[in-house]
């Protein structure tokens, strides 16, 4: 039950980051559901993207597309690139080492994290 909670409360998160920043998945859900329930990194990413079967970004997506922040052309080619890519990146994921793609999503908020704090 605690649990439960734990992960409503990263889905919270989750939810309100990805209103303000548009992340959720990889840089919030995925490194919570690891330190807080221990899941593996491949576990998570996994129980992240099966949120994505829900339309959860939808309130959202509407607010941004009210006040003309949504361009429907990138959005529907991103969608196209974010259906294919998961694809490839899951058969990826499922076939290395939970200590590859634990290390390589490390490294990946690293880069991002300095790419944020030094040169935005």
């Amino acid at each position: 039950m605690v649990q439960l909670l734990v992960v409503g409360g990263i889905g919270l998160l989750a939810g309100v980051l990805s209103g303000l920043f548009g992340i959720g998945g990889g840089i919030v859900i995925v490194p919570l559901l690891v330190l807080t329930v221990g899941l593996t990194t491949t576990q998570a990413a996994g129980t992240s993207l099966a949120v994505l079967l829900l339309p959860v970004g939808a309130l959202g997506a509407l607010e941004y597309w009210r006040g003309g922040f949504v361009d429907l052309r990138f959005a529907a080619v991103l969608a196209i690139g974010l259906l294919l890519g998961a694809y490839l990146g899951a058969r990826l994921g499922i076939s290395l080492p939970v200590e590859v793609v634990q290390r390589g999503f490390g490294v990946l908020l690293v880069i991002v994290g300095i790419r944020f704090v030094f040169f935005s």
